[in-house]
């Protein structure tokens, strides 16, 4: 196998260069939006005087949005083409985030639900179509690899919609912590809320532009059409197929612990870091947005990360590498849970190391030998990303406890990521024992 960028991006004689810079391009697009999202739940919570869990309805709205639309994404992509897809995802995208203004305009909190919910169903299209068209630009036998190459610039967009996060959201929201507002009359209350979502919202109504300029871009962008050859919708039959393969329905599962595992690491950081540094006597302004500069170092090490594991998998094989991987995450994850100093936080921030792989080669390894199927197997593991919406609620009502069991709560809240790891970990040594790739 040639290991040149030209093999990996070319197929009987077809450069796929420009298509395959435009489609990971809205890989970076939708890693902003997770990663703008994040902070949010402690966001509201301090805005709308909620508890954790309340907050964390954000995290449902967010990843329900892309379990309700895989499937329907699947089937409008198998009638149209992945471009109608895209196209339609980057619509959607578009819409959600410009309805935070009048979400704002209500002054409530569940008409921000709905708009990420809808923001998000745009991200379903987005990634039941992208993926599976960033595998079928080239061949089978660097397919991982290649969208390991286009997955290395999501967390690219996640670090730009961390920064926004901080710098142009947290760090203009009132400097009053969650005790003094709970004091406030209704009407400062009101002035203050309003003050906040003001600052809020303007991130959400400009990506809002930015994605209406990407969707022309890639109207009038001719498109290569690999894997649109069938149109049929045998639904039933179809569905039957693929979960009778033992490394598609093991992969969906999988998926569904990784993506629980990464928001559940990447929301409560904050949390993680807030407890941990007023317990040093740092206030709790200060304390979260130092908190969100660890987040952002993990950030960043989960990007080098990405391009270093990328390399890695010309010589090693995906699962035994995931394998690797998973344990060194659950070790990093044992640490956050029983140090209750600043080495808990810096195993945290490791955590991201760890996990730069696994989302991309699960979904790899998932989908080999699929064929035109992998389009409802893409839905599938599109629909797996319900996890990062069922378990960081779990979590949450975890942290609400305050303490557990002579521990700081946070603290032991960490064990559900631990679980996760481990079920990643057992994906990864079947895959590689069963010979994928």
């Amino acid at each position: 196998m040639k290991n040149t960028n030209q093999s990996i991006l070319h197929k009987d004689g077809v450069s796929y260069v420009l298509p395959f810079i435009l489609v990971t391009c809205c890989f970076a697009l939708w890693g902003f939006a997770n990663d703008i999202t994040n902070p949010m739940v402690k966001a509201f919570s301090k805005i709308f005087r909620m508890s954790v869990t309340d907050g964390a309805l954000v995290q449902v709205a967010f990843y329900g949005g892309y379990f309700a639309m895989a499937f329907p994404a699947a089937m409008f992509i198998r009638k149209y083409s992945y471009k109608a897809g895209i196209l339609l995802g980057l619509g959607l995208y578009a819409v959600g985030a410009l309805l935070f203004f009048p979400a704002k305009m209500t002054g409530a909190y569940y008409p921000f639900l709905l708009a990420y919910f809808i923001l998000t169903c745009g991200l379903s299209f987005l990634e039941t179509s992208s993926n599976p068209y960033i595998l079928s630009m080239g061949s089978e036998e660097t397919a991982t690899r290649r969208l390991n190459l286009a997955q290395s610039f999501n967390p690219m967009g996640s670090l730009l919609g961390m920064y926004v996060a901080m710098n142009f959201i947290q760090a203009k929201l009132h400097p009053m912590d969650t005790a003094e507002r709970a004091q406030l009359s209704p009407e400062d209350f009101v002035a203050v809320r309003d003050a906040d979502l003001d600052v809020l919202i303007a991130p959400y109504l400009t990506i809002g532009i930015v994605i209406i300029i990407m969707f022309l871009i890639i109207r009038f962008t001719k498109m290569p059409k690999n894997g649109d050859k069938s149109h049929s919708i045998n639904f039933g039959p179809t569905l039957k197929r693929i979960f009778f393969m033992h490394h598609y329905r093991e992969g969906v599962i999988a998926q569904f612990f990784y993506v629980g595992a990464q928001i559940m690491c990447w929301t409560f950081i904050i949390q993680y870091g807030t407890r941990l540094f007023m317990s040093q006597g740092m206030e709790e302004k200060a304390a979260e947005v130092l908190s969100q500069e660890y987040n952002i170092i993990a950030m960043c090490i989960f990007c080098v990360s990405r391009f270093v594991c990328t390399f890695l998998l010309r010589y090693l094989n995906p699962g035994r590498l995931l394998m690797i991987l998973a344990i060194a995450g659950g070790c990093f994850t044992a640490g956050v849970i029983f140090f209750q100093s600043i080495w808990g936080m810096y195993c945290l921030v490791a955590v991201s190391a760890c996990m730069s792989l696994m989302f991309p080669t699960i979904y790899g390894i998932a989908l080999s030998g699929l064929g035109d199927d992998a389009k409802f197997g893409a839905a599938g593991l599109i629909m797996a990303i319900l996890g990062g919406s069922v378990l960081p609620p779990l979590q949450a009502s975890i942290i609400d406890m305050g303490t557990l069991c002579g521990m700081p709560a946070v603290n032991v809240s960490f064990l559900l990521p631990f679980i996760c790891f481990v079920v990643i970990m057992v994906y990864g040594h079947r895959s590689y024992k069963r010979g994928m790739y």
